[in-house]
Formats: structure tokens, C-alpha cells, sequence
């Protein structure tokens, strides 16, 4: 009896609970029909998604379609010197899109010297030259920068042009022979013909010419602090023109025989880098890196 009561007990209680669900349930659909029909409710995403699904498709097809762009400057260069450093140091500065291609060991092959006879580098490749390459890190720069209207680094007023150029040809002309003298040696390069570290003399006499050199670096220097920055921070004024790219660069190659900067000079070095930051000091570190491996090599 007790069993019988009980289940008769369950089925009594069930029927009402069953009862009140059944309103329940109809209020909650309704309130989910309601939530539907309001807009911009639930499917607004969906759509979006699938918006955004099919132009991530198209993007990759396209993009998948699309051949590699070629760089717009191709360079060969080498990492230790500094003529190279300076095209390397703007390119990076002007945001240019190149590509670098280390010649080391082949300036002399024949494929390189079909298009550079002179076996220089820096080189740049342009179908816009006429023979197609161009060399000379000073050539190069006012080149590119003609071309892409890069005045913040090569000023169109015909008076400020003239100042970086003629910048520009002194030191080429004068301080970097002097550079080259005092430093080649010791960075084991070789010198140019005629000089007496490129002949049989006595290396006392080598010796007697690098100290000469070394001396006579003193006196441009003044020049460029003097005259062409003449207060300012740069040759350029408030920003690094194309001749101060290639005048850092220059005296970069004082640090392998220890040559002691007159303090402008050091700040001077410092605030180029500060203002062009890695697109100074990452060229810069390979010649840094080679002069100190040089050093090394000497001293072990």
C-alpha cells in the first residue's frame, strides 16, 4: 500500500509541474521571438563576419596573384668601407626600397666588370641611368635624391646645394686622401699607386708619411666646423644633409689608429646617429665591427 500510495503521489505531483512548465516555456519562446525580430540583433554579426571572411579571401588572392615587387635601388657594396657605409646609411635614412648584394671577392670577375669597368663600389643598378649603373657614394646619393625629391637631404635653393656640394668635394678631395693615408695601413688596405705606403721605400719613410697624414687631418676638420656647419648642427642645418652622411662615415675610420676627435667632432657623430638611428647604426656597426677586428689582430 505504502508503494502504491507513493507512486500515485509522483504522478499527481507531475501533472502540475508539467502544467506550470508549459506557460514557461511559451513565454520564453516569445520572448526569444521578440529578441529576434529587433534589429540589428545577432545576425548583424554574422553578416559582418562573413563580409569580413570574403575580403580576407579576395586579399590573399590577389596578394597570391601579384608577382614580388623588385627593389626600386639595387646595391652592391662592401661592409667594411666607409665610401660604402655612406650610400648604405642614406638609403636607410631616405626609406628607400633597395636591396644590398655583398661584392666582396667580386668587383674583378668579368660579369662585374661588363657593367662597372672601374670595379668600384658602392653601385647602384637604375634602367633610368644611361649605362644602367652608377658608382661614387657622392654621385649615388645626389642621384637618388634628385630623383625621389629628397630635398631634406639635398636642398633644391641653388645657394644650399652649393654648400653641400662643395662640402662634399673637400672632402673627397682633401680630407679623405688624408684619411686614407693614415689609416689604410693599419686597416690593410692597399694604397693608391704613387704613394710611398704603395712603394718599396723604407718603412721608416712609411712610417714618416702615415705621422704626416695624421697631422694634416687637424686642419679640414676645423674647416668643416668652422665654415660649413658655422653653428648650426649640420652642414645641412637642423637635419644631416648628403655631405654629412659622408663626412660621419669618414671619420669613422679615425677610431683603428686612435685618432683623437676634437670634442665637436665627437658630438657632432653622436648627433647624426641619434637623428638617423638605426639607419646610421647598422652600416656604421659593420665598419665598427671590422675596425675592431683589425685591432684585435694586432694586438694578439
Amino acid at each position: 500500500m505504502a508503494k502504491a500510495a507513493t507512486k500515485g503521489t509522483k504522478k499527481a505531483a507531475a501533472k502540475p509541474a508539467a502544467k506550470m512548465a508549459k506557460p514557461a516555456a511559451k513565454v520564453t519562446a516569445a520572448k526569444m521571438s521578440a529578441k529576434a525580430v529587433k534589429p540589428g540583433a545577432k545576425a548583424a554579426p554574422k553578416a559582418t563576419a562573413k563580409a569580413a571572411l570574403k575580403a580576407t579571401a579576395k586579399a590573399a588572392l590577389k596578394a597570391k596573384a601579384q608577382p614580388a615587387k623588385k627593389p626600386a635601388v639595387k646595391l652592391s657594396m662592401l661592409r667594411p668601407s666607409v665610401n660604402n657605409m655612406t650610400v648604405r646609411v642614406f638609403t636607410r635614412a631616405a626609406g628607400l626600397d633597395h636591396a644590398e648584394t655583398d661584392a666582396w671577392g667580386l668587383t674583378r670577375t668579368p660579369e662585374f666588370l661588363a657593367r662597372n669597368p672601374a670595379h668600384l663600389t658602392p653601385m647602384i643598378e637604375d634602367k633610368g641611368l644611361p649605362r644602367g649603373v652608377l658608382w661614387e657614394s657622392c654621385a649615388i646619393m645626389q642621384y637618388l635624391a634628385n630623383k625621389h625629391g629628397l630635398d631634406k637631404f639635398y636642398p633644391k635653393a641653388p645657394a644650399k646645394r652649393a654648400m653641400v656640394d662643395s662640402a662634399m668635394f673637400y672632402l673627397v678631395g682633401t680630407l679623405y686622401p688624408y684619411v686614407a693615408r693614415a689609416t689604410y695601413p693599419a686597416l690593410g688596405f692597399p694604397q693608391y699607386a704613387g704613394e710611398v705606403g704603395h712603394s718599396d721605400a723604407h718603412p721608416d719613410k712609411k712610417s714618416e708619411a702615415q705621422k704626416a697624414a695624421i697631422a694634416a687631418i687637424a686642419e679640414p676638420l676645423e674647416v668643416f666646423h668652422s665654415f660649413f656647419r658655422d653653428g648650426k648642427p649640420f652642414i645641412g642645418g637642423n637635419n644631416p644633409s648628403i655631405a654629412d652622411i659622408r663626412l660621419a662615415a669618414t671619420l669613422e675610420f679615425l677610431a683603428v689608429i686612435d685618432y683623437a676627435l676634437p670634442s665637436w667632432a665627437k658630438d657632432y657623430m653622436a648627433a647624426i646617429e641619434k637623428k638617423l638611428g638605426k639607419a646610421y647604426a647598422e652600416p656604421a656597426g659593420d665598419v665598427r665591427g671590422y675596425i675592431a677586428h683589425v685591432k684585435a689582430q694586432a694586438t694578439a
